[in-house]
């Protein structure tokens, strides 16, 4: 069996520290550092990943955070709540899909303004994002949340009674889906690494491939998990969003057409901010 831990906050003096808050900037550092190698051994700019860091992860930390509460406005304003408790961000309830969207604007602000293609950075970063969403599950862990249906598996993982939702209370041992989640991540950036170098995979193409993996995973797991969340037609909002989104990456891949960053034969000036000049094309193979 999987214990949990028994706290998920330590008090440096008076200054909390959150696990879900540091899981989060653990994966967020981890996933600039592969990233950043990954853009200079494709022949990009040194220190490109890192300003993009410094715009996507606040867009990304308010657009995951505004889906979540979308998606979930039940739990800020319905009667005794409290609206203002939609900003406590450290108390966990971040949405992927509000973070990935938020996250994508801030990037393309910093792409327009240096003059690269998103679609080359997307492709870029992919990997080192599944590898955060692995690290970033578990704060999960130590917040004692989204967890699966009671199991008698080997390794079920023990909830304490006060985490325990209504109807399962008498049971003690859950799947652990961040475990389940969170192997699934590193599995898909093995494939996202393999894909890139093996099959060359460019032109936003394997950023798709992460969208594809991703979702599928999300699929099953979110039907494991038993926490409240809203449903459309029978189905959580989650799974739909999914469901959505998957079907939109499988489009993408099969419409869009290999780039081999060769530069362009028609326009090699910079003067447009969509339209590179020829040393940002980069290596899909690198």
């Amino acid at each position: 069996m999987i214990p949990s831990p028994s706290h998920g906050v330590w008090h440096l003096g008076p200054v909390p520290l959150r696990a879900y808050a540091i899981c989060i900037i653990v994966g967020i550092v981890v996933a600039v550092w592969i990233s950043e190698r990954r853009w200079v051994r494709r022949g990009g700019e040194p220190g490109l990943m890192a300003d993009m860091a410094v715009w996507g992860v606040p867009f990304g930390i308010v657009g995951a955070r505004i889906y979540h509460v979308l998606t979930n406005p039940e739990l800020y304003f319905s009667s005794g709540r409290q609206p203002v408790e939609a900003l406590y961000v450290w108390q966990g309830g971040l949405g992927i899909w509000g973070g990935i969207s938020g996250g994508a604007f801030g990037v393309w602000l910093v792409c327009r303004r240096r003059g690269v293609r998103l679609r080359d950075v997307a492709d870029t970063v992919a990997p080192g994002i599944a590898v955060a969403q692995a690290v970033g599950r578990w704060g999960n862990w130590f917040n004692q949340e989204l967890f699966g249906r009671p199991t008698g598996l080997p390794w079920g993982l023990q909830i304490d009674p006060d985490n325990r939702p209504a109807g399962y209370t008498s049971y003690e041992t859950f799947h652990p889906t961040f475990l389940y989640e969170s192997i699934w991540n590193l599995g898909l950036a093995g494939v996202l690494l393999w894909a890139g170098g093996r099959l060359r995979l460019s032109n936003g193409r394997l950023f798709a491939l992460y969208v594809m993996g991703y979702t599928a995973g999300r699929g099953w797991i979110e039907y494991l998990r038993i926490d409240t969340a809203n449903t459309l037609l029978g189905m959580r909002i989650n799974v739909w969003t999914s469901l959505i989104v998957f079907l939109s990456a499988v489009a993408y891949f099969v419409v869009a057409r290999p780039n081999r960053f060769e530069p362009d034969q028609q326009d090699n000036t910079a003067d447009s901010p969509t339209d590179p000049p020829a040393q940002t094309r980069l290596d899909p193979g690198a």
